[in-house]
C-alpha cells in the first residue's frame, strides 16, 4: 500500500526518507540542533535536497558539527572549506557557521543547553498545525520572527525568519505535515 505523504517529499528516495524519518520529529539533542542550524543557513537560496545530498560530507568537513571545534576555525580552515566541492562553497555562509558556533556555545553556557533556549519560542511543546494542503503552510510566523530577532540580537548569522521557520519545521518545533500525510498523525503523539 502506498503511503500518503506531503507533496514536497516527491519521488526522490533521499527526500522521502528524510520526510518519513526526520522532518518534524522533535529534537532536543544540542549537537543535532546545531547541525540543523548550520545546514538551514547553508540552504539559504538553494533547495533543501541540495543540502541533503551534501549532508554526509558536511558532517565530515565540519567535524561532525562539534560546535567547540567549529568555533575555533581560522582563516586557513575557511580557505580549505572553500576548496571542498562536497559542501556549499560560499565564504559568507562558511564564516557564518564559525560565528554561529561561537554564539551557540555562548547560548549553551547561559541557558545550560541550546535546546532549552531554542524551544522557549514555542513554550517547549511542538505546535500541532492542521494544514489541508502544502499551500497553506506559512514561510514564517510570529514565533519564527521572534526567534530570528533574538538570534540576530545575539550575533547569529543567516537566521532570517524564513530560515528560522524552516528550522522549526526540521527540528519538530512545529508539525507541518499536511493532515493527509501518514506522518501527521504519528507526530501528533510524539512528545520527545
Amino acid at each position: 500500500m502506498n503511503k500518503q505523504r506531503c507533496v514536497w517529499a516527491g519521488d526522490d528516495a533521499l527526500y522521502r526518507n528524510y520526510h518519513d524519518t526526520e522532518w518534524g520529529v522533535p529534537l532536543h539533542d544540542d549537537r543535532r540542533l546545531f547541525e540543523f542550524l548550520i545546514l538551514e543557513g547553508a540552504q539559504a537560496g538553494l533547495s533543501w535536497i541540495t543540502i541533503l545530498r551534501k549532508r554526509d560530507h558536511y558532517r565530515a568537513a565540519f567535524d561532525d558539527f562539534d560546535a567547540a571545534r567549529i568555533a575555533a576555525y581560522d582563516a586557513n580552515k575557511i580557505e580549505s572549506l572553500l576548496r571542498d566541492a562536497g559542501i556549499v562553497r560560499n565564504r559568507l555562509k562558511l564564516t557564518a557557521a564559525v560565528v554561529n558556533a561561537q554564539k551557540f556555545l555562548d547560548v549553551r553556557d547561559e541557558f545550560g543547553s541550546f535546546d532549552k533556549f531554542i524551544w522557549q519560542f514555542i513554550k517547549g511543546k511542538p505546535r500541532q498545525n492542521r494544514w489541508l494542503n502544502h499551500g497553506q503552510v506559512p514561510t514564517s510566523t510570529q514565533e519564527s520572527d521572534a526567534m530570528s530577532k533574538e538570534l540576530k540580537r545575539r550575533g547569529f548569522k543567516f537566521v532570517g525568519t524564513t530560515i528560522c521557520y524552516a528550522y522549526m519545521q526540521a527540528v519538530g518545533m512545529v508539525n507541518d505535515h499536511t493532515v493527509n500525510c501518514f506522518r501527521y498523525a504519528e507526530l501528533q503523539h510524539d512528545k520527545r
